[in-house]
């Protein structure tokens, strides 16, 4: 393989469901994958209850923190191969360009923080999104993207869900 494919995930805050989908590809990818992560509004922080979930099995947590996406539509910005949509708000038709010619795909997570629920009940979801997040990269990571044609890529990570145990809903 020539280089890494460059993977951007986005959704509003960049706090939750982006942050987990960077450091998981960081953590599972090897070196097949370079992991990105946005939000539409960024929050101050990453989420207390997305370090949670990700500190008994990630290394180095020191490289996700909240961003724009308007740090990716920069000139010296990396170029994207994938970018993610993580929640609709995200999706293609709201977002800025990207340089290059990434494929847009669109994986829609519940939102952990929208419930608006107890201590308990948040952390359930948080665990229960972050379990949704670690099958479907597991998935994507098989993928051999670097053999396939832009179209066959968008269309197999897309069409991930129907390979994949159904997601439960957060309510």
């Amino acid at each position: 393989m020539s280089r890494k494919c460059n993977v951007l995930f986005l959704c509003r805050a960049n706090s939750a469901r982006s942050v987990m989908a960077e450091a998981l590809l960081r953590e599972l990818g090897g070196d097949r994958f370079e992991a990105f992560s946005a939000g539409i509004e960024p929050a101050d922080d990453v989420h207390p209850l997305t370090l949670a979930q990700l500190r008994p099995t990630m290394g180095d947590l020191g490289r996700v923190r909240p961003k724009s996406w308007n740090v990716y539509t920069k000139a010296d910005a990396p170029v994207m191969d994938v970018v993610i949509a993580m929640c609709e708000e995200a999706g293609e038709a709201h977002a800025p360009a990207f340089p290059g010619k990434p494929i847009f795909c669109e994986w829609n997570f519940a939102d952990p923080l929208a419930a608006g629920s107890d201590d308990a009940e948040q952390r359930r979801l948080f665990e229960l999104v972050f379990r949704q997040i670690l099958r479907r990269i597991s998935v994507f990571v098989a993928l051999p993207l670097h053999s396939m044609k832009a179209s066959e890529q968008r269309l197999a990570v897309n069409s991930m869900d129907e390979h994949a145990p159904p997601s439960i809903a957060v309510e």
